[in-house]
């Protein structure tokens, strides 16, 4: 099995021991992305839907340094400090998976680093 791990040269900063994406065996596996803004280094405590965006926007990029894109992408994984913010983050996420949605699942966690109210990850296909 080859394993290729990486980081996204315009993804945001790591702020821990981990790649931004690992490749391996056809698939591309992107670590939980939160709501950092990468031009700054800093984490955005907007709204849900504001987090959300960035969030995706963050994966998007990930998996675009990997070689796949948001419509590659098989499962999702969310995870919400609050399932109350639910609604709002799923109308959000909808705009980025317009059709045929991958599978998800969403956990309350309950709590996420620094704060934030979402934290996205996902698998996507790498052609």
């Amino acid at each position: 099995m080859s394993r290729i791990a990486g980081m996204a040269a315009n993804g945001p900063k790591a702020v821990g021991p981990y790649s931004h994406y690992v490749v391996a065996n056809g698939f591309v596996f992107v670590s939980g992305m939160g709501p950092m803004d990468p031009a700054t280094g800093t984490v955005n405590l907007g709204t849900v839907a504001e987090q959300t965006r960035l969030a995706l926007d963050n994966v998007a990029t990930v998996l675009a340094a990997a070689g796949s894109s948001m419509d590659k992408v098989c499962r999702c994984g969310v995870f919400l400090a609050d399932m109350a913010d639910f609604p709002e983050m799923n109308a959000v996420y909808a705009e980025y998976f317009p059709e045929n949605p991958p599978a998800r699942t969403t956990i309350a966690a309950k709590a996420l680093p620094a704060g934030i109210s979402v934290e996205i990850d996902a698998i996507a296909v790498v052609e």
